[in-house]
């Protein structure tokens, strides 16, 4: 069965749609015990990995607070400058981010998974297959939902929100070049201000259903 990537914003319920999916499927879930399960088996080892997930992303270093998420022109800086310069945090982000990336690889040759976020939909792209689904949500939902869900006042649901969506696209932005909110990237876009997350569900199932079928021909 094809895989699935999920990209999502912040309290749009992409997680708990995955999560139906795969109970629907019986797919795996790619969190970090399946990271640790897919590495060992590649021979990579779990120690190594630190499991960057693109909302709980922090820009930092000096190249982050000079030019922020224009990402050109922090590559122009970091491409000219010589090795010994490059601050040792920013070279083991970029190794762990391509450890991770690695590790997406090795999943989706298991086939039955579902990635969440860690850009899956930059990673697998161009891989056959993969079904591409961006789920999203208008920003006063998304806010009610984190505020319901995570017990905190409106004005922390709303920073947490936009925290968290600036953190995702800015790892994306970063590590992978793309526009997280570019249609073109994704087969489906979902909005579950209009839809609830059961019908999310059968639209991502219905979705992958046709997509099988086009593989299969």
């Amino acid at each position: 069965m094809p895989v699935i990537t999920i990209s999502r914003q912040y309290g749009s319920g992409g997680d708990a749609i995955a999560r139906r999916v795969c109970e629907a499927l019986g797919y795996s879930y790619f969190d970090k015990s399946l990271i640790a399960r897919v590495a060992s088996e590649a021979s990579i080892s779990e120690d190594e990995i630190v499991d960057f997930t693109e909302d709980s992303y922090k820009m930092r270093g000096f190249v982050d607070r000079l030019f922020g998420r224009r990402r050109s022109a922090a590559d122009a800086w970091i491409s000219s400058a010589p090795q010994r310069a490059l601050p040792v945090e920013m070279l083991d982000e970029a190794r762990n981010v391509n450890l991770v990336k690695d590790v997406i690889l090795e999943a989706h040759k298991h086939d039955n998974v579902i990635i969440v976020g860690r850009g899956g939909q930059a990673i697998l792209q161009e891989q056959p297959g993969v079904l591409h689904v961006r789920v999203v949500a208008p920003l006063g939902a998304r806010v009610l939902r984190v505020q319901e869900q995570e017990k905190c006042s409106l004005d922390e649901a709303s920073a947490r929100v936009k925290r968290k969506d600036e953190a995702a696209a800015a790892y994306l932005e970063r590590f992978f070049d793309i526009d997280w909110d570019n249609p073109l990237l994704y087969h489906l876009i979902i909005n579950t201000g209009k839809w609830d997350l059961e019908d999310a569900k059968h639209l991502i199932l219905n979705a992958l259903t046709h997509l099988k079928m086009v593989v299969e021909k």
